[in-house]
């Protein structure tokens, strides 16, 4: 056995200060962190403007301060209004739900700091009227604002059901064939129109000022009904005796049998 013995040398541990890695985690944690803190709440990128147009019965502070809700965010328990986190689609959407008199809104980052805001408010076409509330119904069917005083609109009664604003109470195509009626009677027929009645989801009847009805059925083809009707009120039911009409039948095949009151 040997006596003399190599001595063991310990490798000395390099200081974690002088690897490179180290350093470049360091290095990648201060850059994250310094974007995060640009994003978030760097004062440039900050939303201090929100610019309205297109609004004409919706005041632009209800707008500005819904809007300005849903932008503000907690972040790490701080503020922020940072134009990079501002979902506008989200907030598009909510804008439509709080506020159904709002057909359609456009929203764009503009520059660093401000957000456009262009919207368009519904028209009315019609009037309907479910119970006792009546609603300005537009070119979609959709209920957006109570009536709140007397127009000169079509007026649609709705005997089936009810609705809430902003929603759909009718289908656009169904609205199309009562407001195509309602044109042609006026400037073809011209009989005056009192209002529709919305029996069924197929059967509508129409109310004269006159005093008599028509009976159509929607799902049939609408144009062949006024038809008959031009050519009945021609042939058979003169102006003078109409105060006594109490209805024409226009739903069944080419017949159009009519009723007058007892």
């Amino acid at each position: 056995m040997n006596k003399y013995r190599k001595p063991h040398r310990y490798k000395r541990r390099k200081s974690i200060l002088r690897s490179k890695y180290f350093w470049l985690t360091i290095l990648f944690v201060l850059v994250v962190s310094g974007i995060f803190y640009l994003i978030c709440f760097y004062s440039f990128f900050q939303i201090k403007e929100i610019k309205i147009s297109g609004n004409q019965k919706i005041s632009s502070p209800a707008l500005e301060g819904i809007i300005k809700k849903k932008i503000e965010k907690k972040i790490l328990f701080f503020p922020s209004s940072s134009i990079f986190l501002a979902d506008l689609n989200k907030i598009s959407k909510d804008v439509l739900e709080a506020f159904p008199l709002i057909g359609e809104i456009k929203m764009e980052r503009n520059f660093s700091d401000a957000i456009a805001v262009d919207v368009k408010e519904r028209s009315p076409v019609a009037i309907l009227i479910q119970g006792a509330n009546a609603f300005y119904l537009d070119k979609e069917g959709i209920i957006f604002e109570p009536v709140g005083a007397e127009e000169d609109l079509i007026k649609i009664i709705d005997k089936q059901k009810t609705n809430n604003l902003g929603e759909q109470a009718m289908s656009k195509e169904k609205l199309s064939q009562i407001l195509d009626i309602a044109y042609k009677l006026k400037s073809d027929l011209k009989i005056p129109l009192q209002q529709f009645e919305m029996e069924s989801d197929d059967k509508l009847n129409l109310v004269m000022v006159e005093g008599w009805q028509a009976y159509f059925n929607l799902s049939n083809d609408v144009n062949w009904q006024l038809t008959k009707l031009r050519a009945v009120l021609e042939e058979k039911i003169p102006p003078e005796k109409r105060k006594n009409l109490e209805y024409i039948e226009l739903r069944f095949g080419n017949y159009a049998p009519f009723k007058y009151k007892n």
